[in-house]
């Protein structure tokens, strides 16, 4: 089903409530894409224009109160939010700052207004117009309420990113029909990217990957026109979204054979893999997925110094936590997680990544997994 029932958005709300009252704030005040999504379901790519900011305030009782450019006005009325207040943008003399502030001065009247301001976090207005705001409101961190919320998935929003890992997963069983030897890797990544939106994603905001001998050099890079030849191995990775939601794993396959320290590799990544499975459980830590992983890149092998070997996901393709030696975010029931262990292969290096959700008892897979055997094209 797509959307949410408006139950969805009133616990929500009420979590967050509960969390400001402990924390003492008499509102929250939210700027970014994701943030007005989670508590009104307004889903839009007009987000990519840079040109309007966006707000919405989370008061301490009631139902969260949108303050946004006009022309969002009818979208949002489609959303379970009844009070929207809106002022024609852009506006270069007062873009929105004085309805927002007297917004929040009547539902927070001297009260403390929490803003997301952590790790992971960015304030979508101008610095300008925020300074004008702090002198007219009383503004403050949100405690981490919003990360804590976020984090933890309810099972409406698992089964969304579920389904966008079943669109990638049918997608990448249809790389043998867009790659191997000749086919240059810039076409791969157009055609899997065709292949993702036949298979029903409704966009797919992020592609990576690489392909060289041996290996690839790097995960970020864009494509280049090379053709694939023998000996490659070819890596996609795929943040496809389904209904506001993202998959994010990656599949390997060698062009042609493999040479042995190759497939030794990419049996070592499932390892690693399945080693921090088997332990994503309530009450382990990130960390502890990390070490899990780690032990068994580096038992006789090298890994990628990419910084960590996992994240949290869901409305954004990398979510708090992160899975790194430092980060003890104790795992709980519907935890959507990626293991993304890397090992290096000579000066080359590969990288696996699965999706996973975490449950009251074992996890389970949330994307197709797969087994220690390299495909072959």
């Amino acid at each position: 089903m797509r959307g949410f029932e408006q139950a969805e958005f009133e616990a929500r709300t009420a979590r967050a409530q509960a969390l400001m009252a402990q924390n003492s704030l008499a509102a929250l005040l939210l700027t970014t894409e994701q943030e007005v999504r989670y508590f009104t379901g307004f889903l839009t790519r007009f987000w990519e224009s840079p040109s309007r900011p966006w707000f919405l305030i989370v008061p301490a009782t009631g139902k969260p109160v949108a303050v946004i450019p006009s022309i969002g006005a009818a979208l949002m009325g489609q959303t379970w939010i009844d009070d929207i207040r809106t002022w024609r943008a852009p506006d270069l003399s007062d873009d929105g700052v004085s309805l927002l502030a007297d917004t929040l001065n009547e539902l927070a009247p001297d009260g403390l207004i929490g803003i997301p301001d952590g790790h992971e976090t960015h304030l979508r207005m101008p610095l300008a117009d925020m300074k004008r705001l702090s002198g007219k409101v009383r503004l403050t961190t949100d405690f981490g309420i919003i990360r804590q919320l976020r984090m933890v998935k309810s099972t409406a929003e698992i089964s969304k990113i579920k389904m966008a890992c079943q669109i990638a997963g049918n997608a990448f069983a249809r790389v043998p029909e867009i790659a191997g030897a000749g086919v240059p890797l810039d076409r791969v990544f157009r055609a899997f990217q065709m292949l993702c939106l036949e298979e029903g994603a409704d966009w797919v905001p992020y592609l990576a990957g690489g392909a060289d001998q041996g290996g690839y050099c790097d995960v970020i890079s864009p494509a280049r026109e090379t053709p694939l030849c023998g000996g490659d191995v070819l890596m996609l990775d795929t943040g496809l979204v389904w209904d506001g939601y993202f998959s994010d794993y990656d599949r390997n396959w060698s062009i042609g054979p493999a040479t042995q320290p190759v497939k030794d590799a990419h049996a070592r990544l499932i390892e690693a893999s399945d080693a921090a499975f088997e332990i994503a459980k309530p009450g382990a830590t990130a960390a502890d997925l990390f070490q899990a992983m780690n032990a068994v890149l580096t038992r006789d092998a090298k890994g990628t110094d990419a910084g960590r070997l996992g994240h949290g996901l869901g409305m954004s393709l990398t979510e708090w936590p992160s899975l790194i030696p430092t980060d003890h975010t104790v795992l709980q029931s519907g935890m959507v997680l990626t293991l993304e262990p890397g090992i290096a292969v000579g000066d080359r290096i590969l990288v696996h990544e699965e999706n996973i959700v975490i449950t009251e008892g074992h996890a389970a897979y949330l994307s197709p997994r797969i087994g220690p055997e390299l495909p072959e094209l």
